[in-house]
């Protein structure tokens, strides 16, 4: 049984983490963080969760763990980790982005947490640097061109975001009068997501990288990612679709789909949804995912099942939201 411990436990990605972890069938939580929230009971501030669990949210910390998942803000986990002395034998997988980039603290060394991309690597792991949600859309989408070095062209990619996506403080864009009914472009081309997609892509194409473009959208629902990825190749519709399936045969949460997915097949899940299409001479892929699951806490919990060399999908068999 592993022990798992979470810093943050208030916020969408905390919340979800609770959620999966309190029914994963060879984990433990010992103790879940909040300083806002100390001493309340967790199915008070996740109010879904009256009735799954009496823990109540701790401001303290305990070493008595084997894992510890940090869903703090940006910025928040350097200094958590500068500030706390954590035990070496304590892995670690933190959810924000402060080592998707510079993968080094003082102490600890950060793999990059995309089982797609990196499994044999995190299966050694003691630390992890789970990727963003855009981020993780994205790269899924385009892999398998990576994997070939297929990536000679620039890329153009454009994707929606549910709300949940900018956390759980309020703020201007996320005020349900103003997002709802409604969809707004923003930090087009300069989205912080973009420097780890080219780092990962860069190394898998094993090649200078072309151009990524991304126009990011905000659009007026709460969860799921819907991104669509083109570019221009010489290959045929029938060798990218085999050349799709073939990369992600031995990966259980990638599905390729013969028709364009919608963000209601992956909701709850940590599935990706992929779709192939060839118009001319461009090469179109459409990627949906959950951003709070596999964006975040399903792929985090993916990533510590590989680390403790559990089935990859142990505790996230997933009942997707239909309607």
């Amino acid at each position: 049984m592993i022990h798992a411990g979470i810093i943050g436990g208030a916020g969408y990605t905390g919340g979800e983490l609770v959620r999966i972890l309190l029914n994963h069938p060879q984990c433990k939580i010992v103790f879940v963080n909040s300083q806002s929230q100390a001493g309340k009971k967790i199915s008070d501030v996740h109010q879904d969760l009256l009735g799954e669990t009496d823990l109540a949210f701790s401001a303290e910390l305990q070493n008595d763990i084997d894992v510890l998942f940090l869903c703090l803000a940006h910025g928040d986990s350097k200094k958590f980790l500068l500030k706390n002395d954590i035990p070496d034998k304590i892995k670690i997988i933190d959810l924000s982005q402060d080592f998707r980039i510079s993968n080094h603290d003082n102490q600890r060394e950060f793999v990059y947490g995309l089982p797609e991309a990196y499994k044999d690597q995190i299966v050694k792991a003691q630390n992890i640097a789970n990727p963003g949600c855009f981020a993780t859309a994205i790269q899924l989408a385009l892999l398998p061109l990576a994997s070939k070095k297929m990536l000679n062209k620039s890329v153009h990619v454009s994707g929606v975001t549910g709300s949940t996506g900018a956390g759980q403080q309020p703020s201007e864009t996320t005020h349900f009068s103003w997002r709802h009914s409604n969809i707004s472009l923003y930090k087009a081309f300069e989205h912080q997501h973009l420097a780890e997609i080219r780092k990962t892509l860069s190394f898998i194409n094993s090649k200078e990288l072309s151009e990524v473009f991304f126009l990011p959208f905000r659009g007026g629902f709460s969860r799921g990612i819907l991104i669509s990825a083109y570019t221009e190749l010489e290959i045929s519709i029938e060798q990218a679709v085999n050349l799709y399936s073939e990369y992600y045969s031995t990966h259980p949460f990638i599905f390729i789909s013969g028709s364009s997915p919608n963000v209601k097949q992956v909701i709850n899940t940590n599935k990706a949804v992929l779709f192939i299409e060839k118009h001319g001479k461009i090469l179109n892929v459409v990627c949906a995912i959950d951003n709070l699951v596999k964006g975040a806490s399903g792929q985090a919990v993916q990533n510590m099942n590989l680390m403790f060399s559990l089935d990859e999908t142990c505790g996230l068999n997933l009942k997707p939201v239909a309607y």
